[in-house]
């Protein structure tokens, strides 16, 4: 299952962005995995904090490999310790029982998210332990599939924002303005900016001072 748009979306863009809408061009439609359960995407996206993409899609297959399958009911089965083995730090492993635990008990409404405005959603999961607003972003992103999430937390989206625009560095307020340009098709414009991030261009460097520029994970 991957990240639904089509043509609008690209179009608009195109139409909003010189430079995106190249950018578009030359890499095409892009196919991004999204998560089809609110649920276990929270677990996932706790995993995937502060390690590599293959770290966490490795803990994530052993979860998986344990349990078969990762609902309320299952993580709350397994023991602390056992999720530890598995490759979770202490505080990941807490944060993640501590979720799984309201579920169970009613106290947290994660079906309710659904139908909630992303502020209200950001909000919510935020109250969680564990989880900041970058998460709640790509919670968004790569599970609900909301349409206009630019996270300023990310540091891909910030060196895509560099390398397309060739900034040397992106303050709120270049943020914020690329941000609106791509409204309501913000997700999309993420997608993008990944990927050129990631290398998707030949030759598109990044622009920012050496001592500053961060390895991402996108």
């Amino acid at each position: 299952m991957h990240f639904e748009y089509g043509s609008e979306a690209m179009e608009f863009l195109k139409s909003r962005d010189d430079l995106l809408g190249e950018a578009i061009d030359q890499i095409g439609h892009i196919y991004r995995t999204v998560d089809s359960d609110l649920f276990s995407s929270v677990i996932h996206h706790i995993i995937g904090q502060q390690i590599s993409t293959q770290a966490q899609a490795t803990i994530w297959q052993r979860l998986n490999d344990r349990l078969e399958n990762i609902n309320p009911d299952t993580i709350c089965s397994i023991e602390s310790n056992e999720l530890q083995k598995i490759g979770m730090t202490f505080k990941k492993t807490e944060y993640i029982k501590d979720f799984a635990q309201k579920i169970k008990n009613k106290e947290f409404d994660i079906d309710a998210l659904v139908n909630q405005p992303d502020a209200v959603v950001v909000k919510e999961l935020s109250s969680l332990k564990g989880i900041g607003i970058w998460t709640a972003e790509m919670i968004m992103t790569f599970c609900m599939q909301r349409s206009n999430i630019v996270s300023y937390g990310d540091l891909a989206i910030h060196r895509g924002m560099r390398m397309l625009y060739h900034h040397r560095s992106i303050d709120r307020k270049k943020f914020e303005k690329y941000a609106r340009r791509y409204s309501p098709y913000g997700t999309v414009a993420s997608l993008y900016l990944w990927a050129i991030a990631g290398g998707a261009i030949d030759g598109m460097r990044d622009y920012a001072p050496k001592k500053k520029r961060d390895v991402v994970k996108k």
